[in-house]
């Protein structure tokens, strides 16, 4: 991909309400802006100026009220191709998109990726992410960041109250050293129990993160099962996200993690949510020895042996955390292959299984501003391989801010009629049609035994 440094601009400090720069899904490597999301950044920034002097407000409260996402969409349109339904009307009258707006903010949002950090997190490289977050989220600028922004009380702001997310999942990352996770498994179950009270329903499910190999693993695992009840399970079959790790394992190992799954039946706890792919930049440098673990070559036998068991693929398996590269969208446009996330989609073809679901946390925010075409060809190759019912909505905030612009980008995206005729994919519909009604939150409830 044609990537060049973020530069000043005329319109760069303008907080448009969707992002117009990548920033991979790695503590490490810095954000950055290909040409097409330049072109995008500079025709939002020429159409806000045009229809905010009509309607006599600053570019600011301009793209601050409900014009603010059509305008970027509208640019996307003109740089990427008709992959958004917005209109330029919707874009010049404030009222016709508050309507839309207000005739969405009921529909069923279960969001079943979220993160903040524990209170004795101290960890620092995740300011820089936040801090690099600014660049694109208008919420976040003119924040001072600290790591008050990433727990819990600004967590339930941004989730909750700035976005259409009715029920959430918090989820955490393991790490080696103990104290580096963002948040332990006893605090997931106490911040469940405050939102629950908080909103009198249950607004907030939790995972418990279990570790193979680790020291006294088993014995954690059974202390989840019988203090925290857990909606759900995490596990990283990399052992530890973007760094190499002692403790990599495989799904099908019969002999260290089935004992595990056997508990995880027993106990009724059935939804089994695996980090897959989303490996960062220069990955084989990072993790010689584990990225490897990252595939999903070790799910078709587990799924296969435990029926009993949903497996919750998270990010798809996309293979980076990064945007797609230029060969990535050569391989798909010639093809119609994207790494990995094509052998997902192929599981129940290949098995017969119906117990393997793609969650698309990070995978959508990564694409539909970078790549929309590739992006539109990831849900369509889940979709049709894997079928609308079992593809999961995330998105793997709060570190970059609200969810709110990637609920309005699905809403919006639709795949083009030579695409779906060229590689056999489905319609998405309309914003609240079958298939993203079903993504947004349906399959989750039904998984989670949630009320929507």
């Amino acid at each position: 991909m044609n990537r060049k440094q973020i530069r000043p601009d005329a319109h760069e400090d303008l907080p448009f309400p969707v992002p117009t720069k990548t920033i991979p899904a790695d503590e490490s490597a810095s954000p950055y802006q290909s040409d097409s999301q330049r072109r995008v950044e500079l025709l939002a920034g020429d159409l806000t100026h045009e229809l905010s002097r009509k309607l006599g407000m600053s570019r600011r409260e301009f793209l601050g009220s409900s014009c603010g996402m059509a305008v970027v969409f509208m640019a996307m349109n003109s740089v990427f191709g008709e992959f958004f339904s917005v209109n330029r009307a919707e874009a010049a009258d404030p009222a016709i998109a508050s309507e839309r707006q207000k005739a969405l903010a009921g529909q069923f949002i279960f969001d079943v990726q979220t993160h903040c950090v524990g209170s004795t997190y101290a960890e620092t490289w995740l300011l820089g992410l936040r801090e690099r977050a600014k660049q694109w989220n208008p919420e976040l600028k003119g924040e001072r960041t600290t790591l008050d922004e990433l727990r819990f009380d600004n967590y339930y702001r941004e989730v909750y109250d700035l976005s259409d997310t009715k029920i959430a999942l918090l989820s955490s990352a393991p790490n080696d050293d103990p104290k580096k996770w963002f948040i332990r498994n006893d605090e997931i179950a106490k911040i469940r129990e405050i939102v629950n009270q908080r909103a009198g329903r249950k607004a907030l499910y939790s995972h418990a993160v279990f570790t193979p190999g680790h020291p006294g693993w088993m014995e954690h695992l059974d202390r989840d099962i019988h203090e925290f009840k857990p909606d759900g399970w995490k596990g990283y079959t990399v052992g530890t996200p973007f760094e190499e790790s002692r403790y990599p394992w495989r799904l099908d190992d019969e002999k260290l993690v089935y004992p595990a799954f056997e508990k995880m039946v027993k106990a009724g706890i059935t939804n089994v949510c695996i980090h897959k792919g989303l490996l960062p930049v220069g990955y084989q440098e990072k993790m010689p020895t584990t990225w490897e673990y990252g595939k999903i070559n070790d799910l078709d036998k587990a799924a296969k042996d435990w029926p009993q068991l949903n497996f919750l693929i998270y990010h798809s398996a996309m293979r980076s955390g990064d945007a797609p590269s230029a060969a990535d969208i050569g391989e798909f446009e010639a093809s119609g292959h994207i790494p990995w996330i094509t052998e997902l989609a192929g599981i129940a073809e290949r098995t017969g299984v119906k117990n393997v679901y793609a969650e698309l946390g990070g995978t959508f925010a990564m694409t539909a501003i970078s790549a929309p075409k590739y992006c539109a060809g990831i849900l369509g190759t889940l979709i049709k391989g894997l079928g609308a019912d079992h593809v999961l909505w995330g998105t793997d905030s709060v570190f970059l801010g609200s969810p709110q612009w990637q609920i309005e980008a699905f809403r919006r995206l639709e795949i083009p009629e030579e695409m779906r005729k060229r590689f056999g994919f489905a319609a998405l519909g309309s914003a609240d049609g079958g298939a993203k009604e079903l993504i947004l939150g349906r399959n989750a409830a039904k998984l989670f035994k949630a009320q929507s």
